[in-house]
């Protein structure tokens, strides 16, 4: 079994704690809600496949009122009317910053979520997907386990 990083060295955990904390702060402060900040942070898991996120910001998600049907359809959000403007533009971001480098396709993408967003908006957003895609590579590399739940 690899060694949790977190466990090792629990100083550079609390340091990364304390970044993400400022970081969806200043998000929330710069218009990114909460529901929007968890629709990143899930996206990002999903293609970065860290099941420890996934399962810990889907409930994050429903507890800041994403619906269900929408959790259930994020992995197909180009194939629906489901998601408005503002939520396809933060999806958008958070696919181009897990899939780097930038093609011209999600180069595009970006284009489009800044003019949906405004600057300070989709900076935030680049923000929350940073943020989430280092979290993943921390539970991916320490093997966090996902525990079972009730029901």
């Amino acid at each position: 079994m690899h060694p949790f990083m977190d466990k090792v060295m629990p100083e550079a955990w609390q340091a990364a704690v304390a970044f993400a904390t400022a970081v969806a702060a200043e998000a929330e402060r710069h218009g990114l809600t909460a529901q929007e900040s968890e629709l990143i942070k899930l996206r990002a898991s999903q293609l970065d496949g860290c099941a420890f996120c996934l399962d810990l910001h889907s409930r994050k998600a429903r507890d800041a009122g994403v619906s269900q049907q929408k959790l259930d359809l994020l992995p197909a959000w180009r194939e629906t009317d489901l998601f408005d403007d503002r939520e396809q533009a933060v999806l958008a971001v958070a696919e181009a910053a897990t899939a780097l480098p930038l093609s011209e396709e999600s180069a595009a993408d970006l284009f489009g979520a800044r003019t949906v967003l405004g600057d300070e908006t989709f900076v935030a957003a680049e923000w929350i997907a940073a943020t989430i895609n280092a979290f993943n590579r921390i539970s991916i590399l320490s093997g966090h386990p996902v525990r079972p739940r009730g029901t």
